[in-house]
């Protein structure tokens, strides 16, 4: 049966937080929750002990599913996850869950009212950012001014990883990809939401910015100032690629 949810988890060297029991806490909740649904793990290609224990944790999970792709970064791992997903609805949100999985029925109302792609947003009115250094509080402002100006304006926050759109949205916009789609060694995550929420303007579907609950995680795996200026220097590519016609709109 097709599942009305489908939650996409991009992980790359995850052994710490699979220890921490964040799988079974998304799992928890949504086995309680009356829709369908289905998990799928997608690892980008780890070198600890993820993929052993992302196999070992849905092995008794008809609902989770495990893709193990060669490492791309997180566009690729995303997009590898979205395309592979069948539910009406896909969400994708990250592997520490700084946005709980239970933000998710805040913005599943909104595909009722016609939206195609529901975006959790750290800057909205009734939204919470908590624990947030200061510095990269205020990295984050700088770099969405920039993205308003250059590629998607009057979206206040392009970068929380918690965004969910439909079936049809997911089949058009993934496959457009191409800025952020390069290689990449590390955690990087790159501006493909950016690309992402950018190429869904310009084919016209209908973006809804939703307030959630977001909660940073300390990571020693990015480097904030160096991958700040790649995702900026990708958002310009962005605008390049549209100007210059390379994308099959």
């Amino acid at each position: 049966m097709k599942p009305l949810v489908s939650v996409i988890i991009p992980a790359y060297n995850e052994a710490e937080n699979i220890k921490q029991n964040r799988l079974t806490s998304v799992y928890a909740y949504l086995k309680k929750q009356t829709y369908s649904f289905e998990i799928i793990l997608v690892d980008d290609g780890s070198i600890d002990t993820t993929k052993e224990a992302l196999k070992q944790f849905a092995a008794d999970k008809k609902e989770v599913i495990v893709l193990n792709e060669p490492h791309r970064g997180k566009a690729g791992t995303v997009r590898a996850g979205m395309l592979a997903a069948t539910g009406t609805y896909r969400l994708f949100t990250d592997f520490d869950q700084s946005t709980p999985i239970e933000e998710i029925e805040k913005m599943l109302p909104f595909f009722d009212r016609g939206s195609d792609v529901v975006i959790g947003s750290r800057e909205v009115e009734g939204s919470l950012r908590d624990k947030e250094p200061w510095y990269r509080h205020l990295m984050g402002k700088g770099f969405n001014f920039g993205v308003q100006l250059v590629a998607v304006h009057g979206i206040h926050d392009t970068q929380c990883g918690f965004k969910i759109m439909t079936e049809k949205a997911v089949k058009t916009l993934f496959p457009l990809l191409q800025v952020t789609m390069v290689s990449s060694k590390g955690a990087f995550t790159g501006a493909f939401d950016v690309e992402l929420l950018f190429l869904a303007r310009k084919m016209g579907f209908k973006i809804a910015e939703v307030p959630v609950k977001w909660y940073h995680v300390e990571s020693k795996r990015v480097s904030p100032v160096k991958d700040s200026i790649r995702m900026a220097w990708q958002v310009i590519l962005i605008r390049w690629a549209y100007l210059t016609r390379k994308y099959a709109i």
